[in-house]
């Protein structure tokens, strides 16, 4: 990409406010250093990470990252075995810390299903719970261990505690003794050895040694002799002291080091983390959303916003191309907002190819380009004035040399700095030339020639920046398919100027251009009223479209709760069914104790048939299976199946594949999607409508058919290996008969067992040459490409 064209649409700006919302220096890092691809996979996979952390921040605020830090730089020291300060392990905790309340945040399954991608990296997260358990009982803070971190510590602390206590008190008691030798009345310290401040002239009358004295030579810090034993022994205790905690510290970095393959795994997947909610935030910021993206050079920007202007100042424009014309051509006077135009809709470009969210209505669309290239100005920004003719050609030469039909090209006021009719022409040739290569192209420009030329030529459109006369200031709507009108007489009178020089200006103009510009005016009125007309539709139908969804919501929590109710009847039937069996057993069994009692025969026989009526009334009452599902036309009943046939699952209103044949207890395991289950055979229907006949074709028409159809990628995130194995056995059959030289697997990133699993699987494969690793503009680790064998 173009380093130029970031400058000249101030893309560095727009990192530099995107970093500001990450909380990590490395995620801070990754913003700084995100640029945008030309690889629509990549960026298709970037803006799905955008959306689910939008999703995230819009539900739950943001993700558990308060606190984290960047410890690359710790865990290079561990690996060296250099020691690690209680501040540096402090840090390792707080990653350790942020991995548990990440996954514990992630316990919910409705959260796994909504947003997979994160849920994928906080899964691949690894707590070391014995490690922050060690850490957070050894350290206190960035300076200090905690006096329990080993039996050995605690016992230094606590004789240090008992030698300063008797120290103080022996002290104490010589500061009454000596009071009328001492300056003040205290007990201090110099160099670790408790002191008492001493007159210089009473020297010899306190005994002991000299350890520092004022900067006036007045007074004299002395050990009295007394104490210095003990002092020695406080020394002695301290050294022992640092010996364990450094020992203490080196066996926490030893741990460090003994997990620093997986406390980097966690760093780096922490930031990116917080690089992914730094983009939401961003984006949630600009009020952006989400656009369709495509790589055939369609664009249509619904209410774009310049991100780099005041929302209270930024007017919405709808910015078109692609579809059927290539070349936006904008003209009219030099108000600034032509050039406001051509940076919004180069930025927006930019910053959908980097992944980011961008200030448009939904529905909006952006393309994917090889490249972007920017003639706007001579460094200047939206505020500054036009560069020369010069600079200018210097830029488009250099643009001309490069430019492809996978590129967009930016240009203000073509052609301007010289002679107005060679400057035309020039720009109307120059125009044509990035048409015919196929680029796509908004330009601007304040020739008339040009509109003309516009309106003339097939795949080229005029527009316009809309211009109040009253106010004399552009109201910044661009009106496609209108050509700018100067309005240079409108706003001189405007200005005050003679209307005699005006109308003699007019003279100097042939009649046909002022026809022309008159018939300009019309349309830009027309265009205006039109515009308001469809606004109003639009308005009208998102209102109806809002009233139908809701009313779809309703419908379908109204049909919910019937199935709920009527489930709950059925159950409640078939409740009432069985315990009125049960009671009937229970009047059997009277009957029968009844009938052993009793000798009459007659109640006997009368016992008997009231039993045998009882049952048969009983075994006639039937409740309908409420988990059997309606059935669908031109199905019948399944008496036999055999592997491989396609069956239709009653209970679960589903099509399946039959795995296996009918076991022991008459179920059939079949395979819906990537689920398995047993089903009994009198579940199962088959279609037996007609099918339609499957056109044969030869070997030849195969391999060509495949040579059409076979793409130069497949995607399995999402599959387990199994699945994987058998989809990447069957791609690379089409692959290789289809005569492509390399493929990509995408795989993803995870946990690193599909991509384990995929690769183990490649390097054994017959059509396989050689594999490695995507690079950073492929997919990084998340792709692996196969050279394939010839």
């Amino acid at each position: 990409m173009n380093e130029k064209t970031f400058r000249v649409l101030e893309y560095d700006k727009i990192i530099q406010m995107l970093s500001q919302r990450a909380v990590s220096a490395m995620a801070k890092n990754m913003c700084l250093e995100l640029k945008p691809s030309h690889n629509i996979y990549e960026v298709k996979e970037r803006l799905a990470e955008t959306k689910e952390a939008f999703e995230v921040v819009l539900k739950w605020g943001s993700l558990p990252l308060d606190g984290i830090k960047n410890i690359d730089e710790i865990i290079k020291k561990a690996r060296k075995g250099i020691t690690l300060t209680p501040g540096e392990l402090l840090y390792v905790c707080d990653i350790l810390r942020c991995c548990r309340r990440l996954k514990a945040f992630m316990k919910d399954g409705s959260k796994n299903e909504s947003y997979p991608i994160i849920f994928e990296i906080i899964d691949s997260l690894v707590h070391i719970k014995s490690l922050e358990d060690a850490i957070e009982a050894a350290v206190i803070s960035e300076d200090e261990l905690d006096d329990r971190a080993s039996e050995k510590l605690y016992s230094l602390r606590r004789s240090i505690r008992d030698k300063n206590s008797k120290v103080r008190e022996k002290l104490q008691s010589m500061v009454v003794s000596y009071g009328k030798y001492l300056q003040d009345p205290i007990v201090t310290i110099r160099g670790d050895r408790y002191v008492i401040p001493v007159k210089a002239e009473h020297r010899g009358s306190v005994p002991g040694l000299v350890h520092d004295q004022s900067s006036s030579g007045s007074t004299l810090f002395i050990e009295p002799m007394a104490v210095v034993e003990l002092n020695n022994d406080i020394k002695e205790l301290l050294i022992k002291e640092r010996v364990e905690i450094e020992r203490i510290l080196a066996e926490l970095t030893s741990k460090v080091e003994d997990n620093a393959d997986v406390l980097e795994h966690n760093n780096i997947n922490l930031a990116f983390l917080d690089f992914l909610m730094a983009k939401a935030k961003f984006g949630l910021d600009l009020n952006g959303s989400i656009p369709e993206i495509n790589d055939k050079g369609i664009i249509n920007l619904k209410a774009a916003r310049h991100p780099l202007i005041e929302k209270d100042k930024v007017v919405p424009i709808d910015i078109r191309l692609g579809e059927t014309y290539n070349s936006l051509v904008i003209t009219g006077p030099n108000t600034g907002g032509k050039t406001v135009t051509l940076k919004t809709a180069g930025l927006l470009t930019l910053m959908t190819m980097a992944g980011l969210a961008i200030p448009v209505r939904d529905g909006s669309v952006v393309s994917v380009f090889k490249n972007v290239f920017a003639d706007i100005g001579d460094e200047q920004s939206i505020e500054q004035s036009l560069s020369t003719f010069s600079s200018h050609m210097t830029n488009i030469v250099d643009i001309i040399k490069n430019v492809d039909d996978k590129s967009f090209v930016l240009v203000d006021e073509l052609g301007a700095g010289t002679d107005p009719t060679e400057g035309a022409a020039l720009a109307m040739a120059i125009l044509e030339t990035f048409f015919k290569r196929g680029a796509k192209t908004i330009a601007t420009t304040h020739y008339s020639e040009i509109k003309v030329f516009a309106m003339e030529t097939q795949g080229f459109e005029n527009a316009s920046v809309e211009f109040s006369i009253e106010t004399l200031r552009p109201t910044y709507r661009l009106l496609i398919g209108i050509p700018g009108k100067s309005n240079a007489f409108e706003i001189s009178k405007r200005l005050g100027l003679v209307e005699d020089i005006v109308d003699r200006a007019k003279e100097f103009i042939s009649k046909d251009a002022a026809k022309f510009e008159d018939v300009i005016q019309n349309l830009q009125n027309k265009t205006v009223l039109v515009e308001k007309e469809l606004e109003e539709a639009e308005r009208e139908r998102r209102e109806a479209s809002s009233i139908k969804k809701d009313l779809q919501e309703k419908k379908y929590k109204l049909d919910t709760q019937r199935d709920k109710i009527v489930r709950e009847a059925q159950e409640e039937a078939k409740r009432i069914v069985k315990q009125a069996k049960a009671e009937a057993d229970m009047i059997i069994k009277e009957l029968n104790e009844l009938r052993g009692r009793i000798n009459d025969a007659a109640a006997m026989k009368e016992a008997e048939e009231a039993r045998k009526k009882l049952k048969d009334k009983l075994n006639s009452i039937q409740v309908k299976d409420v988990n059997t599902l309606p059935i669908k036309d031109g199905m019948v009943p399944v008496e036999k199946v055999k592997a491989g046939e396609e069956v239709y699952v009653t209970t679960l209103g589903q099509k399946a594949v039959v795995l296996s044949e009918a076991d022991s207890k008459n179920e059939v395991m079949v395979q819906i999607g990537i689920m398995k289950v047993s089903v009994p055979i009198d579940k199962l229907m088959k279609d037996v409508t007609k099918k339609k006949e499957v056109k044969k074709t030869g070997t030849s028409g195969l391999v060509k058919q495949k040579t059409m159809n076979v793409s130069s990628s497949i995607d399995l995130r999402g599959q387990t290996l199994d699945e994987a194995l058998y989809n990447i056995d069957k791609y690379l059959d089409d692959a290789f008969l289809a005569g492509l030289e390399s493929v990509s697997i995408i795989h993803g990133k995870g946990t690193g067992v599909l991509r384990e699993g995929i690769q183990s699987a490649l390097r054994k494969h017959h059509h396989v040459k050689s594999i490695r690793m995507g690079d950073f503009s492929e997919g990084g680790s998340g792709v692996t490409v196969v050279e394939i064998k010839k």
